[in-house]
């Protein structure tokens, strides 16, 4: 690894803050992408996006990994049964989660390091409900985010399509990136099996409300499933169609 890797502490989690190669002696201010489910979608992927770094592909950046304290809550936008007996209900706690992201985090971190604080140089992604709360992000918090790295979303998740169908979303400035796996779901009894098309519907309404071309993009990967190892693969794709490095848009 050429960059570094900070472990932090704030407000009682752990943040792993990672800084690329050149922030050490340019004393430039950097995009920043806020990152679900702690550092392992950067941390597993380094190699190759300090690869694209150097190559001149993608822009370097600051990775901001959020550890949870409790994703099932955190990452669900409204209460929802449990799809097991044995375990509880979805908490519904993601506005309260991403008010901390904007209103306590990244303040923090922007205070802490030379951060770039325009929408268009701040980011948000994830993966599975990590990927459902990052494009809750692009509602609730227009003015903050601009850049979405949705891997795996959980479309399925009870009454989210349905707010994507009816919630209207601006999509000046936006830019998403959408994957999933062509297999995922197809073998789950419930709604987890409606992965694939929902993720294609969500695609269409986008499309539909102004985020096609250069800001919207899907891409479906031919027999693979809903596992980290797949977001992992994927996450220096999507960095890289998010912040190109030969446009920096």
């Amino acid at each position: 690894m050429q960059g570094k890797i900070i472990v932090e502490s704030f407000d009682g989690r752990e943040i792993a803050v990672y800084l690329p190669p050149s922030y050490f002696t340019s004393g430039a201010a950097y995009p920043v992408v806020y990152v679900q489910d702690g550092s392992y979608l950067f941390d597993s992927s380094m190699e190759e996006l300090e690869r694209r770094f150097e190559s001149g592909e993608l822009r370097e950046l600051i990775f901001i990994g959020i550890t949870p304290f409790e994703r099932n809550d955190e990452y669900t936008p409204w209460l929802a049964p449990s799809l097991a007996d044995t375990t509880r209900n979805f908490g519904g706690k993601s506005a309260d989660y991403l008010a901390f992201v904007t209103g306590r985090l990244k303040p923090w971190v922007d205070e802490k390091y030379r951060t770039s604080r325009l929408p268009e140089e701040t980011g948000i992604a994830g993966g599975s409900f990590g990927g459902l709360v990052s494009l809750y992000a692009a509602y609730l918090h227009p003015d903050v985010f601009g850049r979405f790295g949705l891997l795996s979303a959980s479309f399925w998740y009870p009454d989210f399509m349905e707010y994507v169908r009816t919630k209207p979303m601006d999509a000046a400035g936006r830019k998403i990136y959408m994957y999933v796996g062509s297999i995922e779901g197809i073998h789950k009894p419930g709604a987890q099996k409606m992965m694939v098309p929902y993720t294609r519907e969500a695609h269409a309404i986008l499309t539909e409300r102004g985020l096609g071309g250069d800001w919207l993009r899907l891409e479906i990967e031919d027999g693979a499933g809903h596992e980290a190892k797949y977001f992992v693969k994927r996450f220096p794709e999507a960095m890289t169609w998010l912040f190109p490095a030969e446009t920096g848009s």
